[in-house]
């Protein structure tokens, strides 16, 4: 099979905001405690926070982290999770029926930000909460001294302000899962008042407005178009959820699913030109896709167990801990792709989330660690993924899956470098069983010279990596040719490509 990829340093998209490599915790199942979080761990800071997860986090380079929920913001008061541990109440945690601690709250959220070197993402409960409580919380974490709350904060401990700049206004408060569930005009009402208050407090922040809570949502369109409407002058970003299943176990459809990704993204955004329009505003708002991923192998066997729970509600069971395998790296990288090539919308994205729960990062007891398949294409997109990207011509053969047709066997997507030294081509041969020989038309860039190409490729789809076996999903390092019009990408693979440009 032949393919044919064309970059030009002139087919620009837009320059790359760092922050789409960003992820996502919550204070849901392992992610926090027993993840981030476990004092009595042997390789436990003096602050209580794992080091061997903060290295691997280090590794994926975050640059924000969403925090602290997700369907647990919608109950949760931030007044419990600050001051001296000893005197923090245990709160029931509606959303997934388990006991929530407050042993981590929101300045240990800070401090573990500031050791790996991310900034936040803070979410304020707009389900069962009013203006005036994130008003407090900006009070608490952005004012130097002089209120009720910020020097509330220095009494905890914390003399200088956190300075968030990034806030967001709830979560997917359409579902009927939520506690505090809304309608469109509901929340698109609650969005404008909270966010203009906000930004009387401090001018310098920017409001991530909560989107539907997916495309399958019975709201979804009037909500992004009510939303807009209604509180345009004073939002920055609205955000999406996308999570892709493949419970019939079709390779090829679920591969195909990224043709929705994209069409996705672009509804959105098209949505936010035509608003603007209708409105006559001069406010620009874009997408933070702040959770995406694969979730579905223990997605319904994890909501039974929520369901049935009686009176008794643990604390941070293990729950919602997908074992994602070679072909979930797949359309994970396939989703990075969609991802770099619309980052003229997308300037702020999350993985959710980033350990034990739907992540890359997996723990165990006693300073045992290891990378899920999908820790790989999300690592080397962040690290290389950075700067101008670059919209490519790619000619190849197409296929018809299940749901979808003429999905094009090859995907990919080129970041050229801030510096302009560099070249970094992703591409995903999407064939199950052929090798395709791709083209690579670079003319435009001078002499070029190929530095590096790692693929992400297996045998069986179905493997995994664990504790046993935490190797058995990794990258390799392929043979470097300088005939780029014979690059061969093996069948269902996930690559990277790097260049010199002369």
């Amino acid at each position: 099979m032949k393919g044919k990829v064309i970059f030009d340093k002139d087919y620009i998209i837009s320059k790359i905001d760092n922050r789409i490599y960003g992820s996502f915790i919550e204070n849901l199942g392992r992610c926090i405690y027993g993840g981030i979080y476990d004092p009595e761990d042997p390789t436990a800071d003096e602050n209580g926070f794992r080091r061997d997860v903060i290295q691997l986090v280090k590794e994926l380079n975050v640059p924000m982290v969403r925090l602290p929920g997700g369907n647990f913001i919608a109950t949760y008061v931030w007044e419990d999770g600050v001051g001296p541990r000893e005197n923090r109440p245990r709160k029931p945690d509606l959303a997934w029926k388990c006991i929530e601690t407050n042993q981590v709250g929101t300045n240990e959220y800070m401090d573990w930000l500031n050791e790996i070197g991310a900034e936040a993402m803070m979410t304020v409960n707009m389900g069962t909460r009013s203006i005036l409580d994130a008003l407090n919380l900006l009070d608490y974490c952005n004012r130097d001294s002089g209120t009720h709350y910020s020097d509330l904060r220095i009494s905890h401990g914390y003399k200088k302000p956190h300075n968030i700049k990034t806030w967001a206004i709830g979560n997917e408060l359409d579902g009927d899962w939520q506690v505090g569930q809304k309608t469109p005009f509901e929340y698109a009402r609650l969005a404008r008042e909270t966010a203009k208050a906000m930004k009387l407090l401090d001018g310098s922040i920017e409001i991530v407005a909560a989107g539907s809570a997916g495309q399958e949502s019975p709201t979804f369109g009037e909500w992004e178009q009510t939303l807009i409407q209604q509180a345009h002058p004073y939002i920055d970003y609205i955000s999406l959820h996308q999570y892709y299943l493949n419970l019939e176990k079709d390779t090829a459809n679920f591969l195909a699913k990224t043709l929705a990704f994209d069409e996705y993204i672009q509804s959105i955004g098209n949505l936010i030109d035509y608003m603007k329009v209708k409105t006559q505003s001069s406010q620009d708002i874009h997408i933070s896709l702040d959770e995406w991923n694969v979730w579905y192998h223990n997605r319904q066997q994890d909501h039974e167990t929520i369901r049935d729970r009686g009176k008794d509600w643990p604390i941070a069971p293990a729950i919602l801990e997908e074992p994602y395998n070679f072909e979930d790296a797949l359309v994970a990288g396939a989703m990075l792709i969609a991802l770099i090539r619309n980052c003229d919308r997308v300037k702020i994205a999350a993985y959710a989330q980033l350990v034990n729960v739907l992540a890359p990062i997996m723990t165990d007891k006693n300073g045992k660690v290891w990378k899920n398949t999908i820790f790989y294409p999300i690592y080397y997109a962040s690290k290389y993924g950075r700067g101008t990207a670059l919209r490519g011509i790619i000619h190849c053969d197409k296929y018809d899956s299940r749901d979808f047709s003429d999905v094009p066997y090859l995907d990919s997507v080129a970041v050229i470098s801030n510096d302009e030294t560099e070249l970094t081509i992703f591409a995903i041969n999407k064939s199950l069983n052929e090798n395709m020989v791709v083209n690579c038309d670079l003319r435009s860039f001078g002499r070029v010279e190929m530095t590096s190409h790692i693929a992400l490729e297996n045998n069986d789809v179905y493997d995994i990596n664990s504790l046993e076996h935490p190797d058995k999903v990794v990258p390799k390092s392929k043979p470097l040719t300088q005939n780029l019009n014979e690059i061969v990408i093996s069948p269902l693979s996930w690559n990277m490509l790097r260049f010199n440009i002369a």
